[in-house]
């Protein structure tokens, strides 16, 4: 531990304490009741105050701060702040933030796929041709999202806060909604509220003192208070139609106790009408606790400018860290500038590659279209009530044929990925680990590495260092100590120093660990599509390695239940020897047998192994 005195009113304990978990929900207990809260005997509590991360003044300590919150707002200086010496595994302090305030549930398959937003809608036929371009050009998509009106002349619904759909565009809902999941696609609307408080659950009775519009009322005001019961139903007839998911927005002015009713409602609420199947919502503010609500956020409505895209590689290395995993951004910035142009949606979208929530919005919305920017033209500009550099970009920028094919070079490493970034996602929900990750969290002993904050890890094995200056042709980057390998070249790389990558506009630089073991899938257009065509693991030499493969069926909750299948993989360097095989209590799921294509990096001839559940053993060359 530091010597450090902590602030009067902390008290400090190590993560090895045999009664850590006692103490720290002791602890935890005695801040909220002296505040006036009282905590939920829950696996994590059901109002939990803001906790910040940061580094102590000799920058070898990580510091939890829960501080006192008074409707919504910090009232004074932490009351508890919890010490920990980095040199204990950061993984360890992951795991007991998760503890505290609950572990991730694992989001549907589908929900980690490309999802694009759309926002001004000339018409149905408009509307449907998005989706069937998608389809003809062959760039992968899992989830199509409609803004709602008011936030644009022309939405899904009437108005903001209204669950009535807009007839111009979508004459027949569920006929709509019918043929968007015969092209394999998901439906996700947008939603308003504003207020003040919410509260309740879906499960309690709504009583007629509590019932409201679902909008405004009759003299066009917002309620203030919200019921949780008496709210949800008015969900239910979309659901009953098809919908997928929710895009719950606004609500800003809720306090923190009423968001987290908010999150938990849209977790809780689908359930109760389709009992087996995981819920998904976008949600645009949040709370410690949300992930045990399996809800993703994203970082707002942030300006299309370089400095704003260099700013969110931090931004999101910080919220994984604050124990929310399912983080995004609007790829391409929401609010256009002059910044924005085909290089900047480019970079943007190669850094949203590797986030957790992959979507594409904003303003000029036809911009966030892969092919938007071979167009000729901005499409519907939306930059009305907008200032501080708002800008429709140059008209010059509009025929630049360079964006799609790249867009879809990302799109197809997006989905080839998947088996690994599912098997992340796992991890998260598992570990409290998030997708998203701080060098530090693998490379503590290393002072360069826990000084990078422009550089990231995806899980372990993957470092990933977006490009985030306009015109670069190279990009200086970090290598923690070991060996690593290029991933475009597969060249290896000594680590403990910098490197300058050379980089084209296609090129974002990615590394690979030495004893890695990255499993990669076929091309597909959406995240279930079935292919015949054998998993692809590449093994990165230079040290042991083990990684083990996570599949369930994506949709349901079966895995809590037992259903699903690890593949263990382990790499031995002294014998060049892999080996697969079941993990413990593990059982194989459809298809079976499998065929894998096994290889070294830098070996272009895989080996074609067939896996049945029984123990594969190979040399590797």
């Amino acid at each position: 531990m530091s010597s450090t005195q902590p602030a009067r009113g902390t008290r400090d304990f190590l993560p090895d304490d045999i009664r850590r978990r006692e103490y720290v929900v002791g602890i935890v207990r005695d801040v909220y009741q002296r505040h006036g809260f009282e905590p939920i005997e829950t696996p994590a509590f059901e109002n939990i105050a803001t906790l910040v991360g940061k580094y102590g003044e000799e920058g070898n300590k990580l510091i939890f701060k829960i501080l006192r919150r008074g409707e919504g707002e910090s009232t004074g200086e932490a009351d508890l702040a919890l010490r920990y010496d980095l040199t204990v595994p950061l993984a360890r302090v992951m795991a007991e933030y998760a503890r505290i305030t609950g572990h991730p549930e694992m989001p549907p398959l589908w929900s980690l796929g490309y999802q694009q937003s759309h926002r001004t809608l000339a018409n149905s036929e408009a509307v449907l041709s998005v989706a069937r371009t998608f389809r003809e050009k062959k760039l992968p998509c899992d989830a199509l999202i409609y803004l709602g009106t008011e936030f644009t002349p022309s939405g899904w619904n009437t108005r903001n806060g209204e669950f009535g759909w807009k007839t111009e565009n979508f004459p027949d809902p569920k006929k709509f909604i019918d043929e968007m999941h015969a092209q394999h696609y998901r439906v996700v609307l947008h939603i308003v509220i504003e207020g003040q408080r919410m509260n309740g659950a879906v499960a309690d009775p709504c009583t007629p003192d509590k019932a409201v519009p679902s909008g405004r009322t009759a003299d066009d005001r917002w309620p203030a208070d919200r019921a949780v019961p008496c709210y949800w139903p008015y969900h239910k007839p979309l659901y009953d139609l098809g919908v997928d998911g929710m895009w719950p927005d606004q609500g800003d002015g809720l306090d923190e106790p009423s968001r987290l009713a908010r999150i938990r409602m849209y977790w809780e609420g689908p359930q109760r009408y389709r009992p087996n199947e995981r819920p998904f919502a976008l949600h645009r503010n949040g709370s410690p606790g949300m992930q045990r609500y399996g809800a993703f956020l994203w970082s707002g409505d942030v300006y299309s400018t370089w400095e704003t895209l260099k700013t969110h590689v931090p931004v999101a290395v910080n919220t994984g860290l604050s124990g929310i995993p399912f983080w995004g951004t609007d790829i391409g910035g929401f609010v256009p500038t002059t910044d924005y142009t085909g290089e900047l949606h480019v970079r943007w979208f190669q850094f949203g590659t590797f986030c957790p929530s992959f979507r594409s919005h904003g303003r000029n919305w036809h911009l966030r279209l892969p092919w938007g920017w071979n167009m000729g033209k901005i499409g519907p500009s939306e930059l009305r009530g907008y200032t501080g550099g708002a800008a429709d970009p140059d008209p010059k920028e509009l025929n630049n044929p360079q964006v799609e094919p790249i867009v879809k070079k990302f799109l197809e490493l997006r989905y080839r990925l998947m088996p690994y970034t599912y098997t992340i996602a796992r991890e998260c929900c598992d570990t409290g680990l998030p997708m998203m990750r701080a060098l530090w969290l693998h490379h503590h002993e290393d002072a360069r590495a826990a000084a990078t904050g422009d550089q990231f890890l995806w899980g372990r094995d993957i470092l990933v260092s977006p490009v985030v200056a306009k015109g670069a042709t190279s990009r200086r980057l970090y290598l923690p100590r070991g060996r690593w390998f290029d991933f475009w070249t597969e060249q290896g790389l000594d680590g403990g120093r910098e490197i300058d990558r050379a980089v084209d506009l296609e090129t974002m630089p990615l590394h690979v660990r030495a004893g890695a073991i990255i499993p990669m899938g076929p091309v597909k257009q959406y995240t279930d599509e079935p292919v015949d065509a054998p998993l692809g693991v590449t093994v990165y030499p230079g040290a042991d390695g083990a990684f083990t493969l996570y599949e369930d069926d994506g949709k349901t909750f079966a895995h809590k239940r037992g259903q699903f299948m690890r593949l263990a993989m382990t790499w031995n360097e002294a014998t060049r020897r892999f080996n697969l095989a079941l993990a413990p209590g593990s059982g194989m799921r459809p298809s079976s047998p499998r065929p894998l294509d096994v290889r070294l990096a830098t070996s272009a001839t895989p080996q074609r192994v067939v896996f049945d559940g029984k123990p594969i053993d190979i040399v590797l060359r």
